[in-house]
């Protein structure tokens, strides 16, 4: 599947809607150029999941676990499983290990997380169950490309 957005807001609203397709356990792995549209992404995923709480880029912390509180996702599907959404950034990532150093790997694949990578192609070995590449294609507008 392959998208144009033009504006971030379009990009956020596009992960927010994107995450009512979820269903826990996926890994993925968002891949693009530096400002091309990662973390804002992530942001509208956060936001279709039901998470209330600001979402920042964890660069530095390399990874953020966010709780949903409710039992009940936003689009309204009933006993809704996942109850974290695992965000990690993997630009200052050396290796693999250095994910599974921090404990990552405890909610890859998980039935009740969803885990999004920042940065995935900079970790090759830890393979997402999807790729959501983007690109910018002109001053605002961006590809966005989902594999898998």
């Amino acid at each position: 599947m392959q998208i144009t957005t033009n504006t971030g807001k379009e990009t956020f609203e596009f992960a927010k809607k994107y995450a009512k397709k979820l269903r826990g356990g996926e890994v993925i792995g968002l891949v693009g150029d530096l400002g091309a549209g990662k973390t804002v992404f992530a942001k509208g995923l956060a936001a279709g999941l039901g998470i209330k709480e600001t979402i920042t880029s964890p660069t530095f912390v390399i990874m953020k676990i966010y709780q949903i509180q409710n039992s009940t996702c936003p689009s309204g599907r009933r006993e809704f499983k996942i109850k974290n959404l695992v965000h990690i950034d993997a630009y200052r990532v050396k290796t693999p290990q250095d994910i599974i150093a921090i404990g990552a790997n405890e909610y890859f694949n998980r039935s009740d997380a969803v885990t999004i990578i920042e940065w995935a192609d900079k970790i090759k070995g830890i393979k997402p169950t999807k790729t959501i590449s983007l690109k910018y294609t002109s001053q605002n507008s961006r590809k966005i490309l989902i594999e898998n």
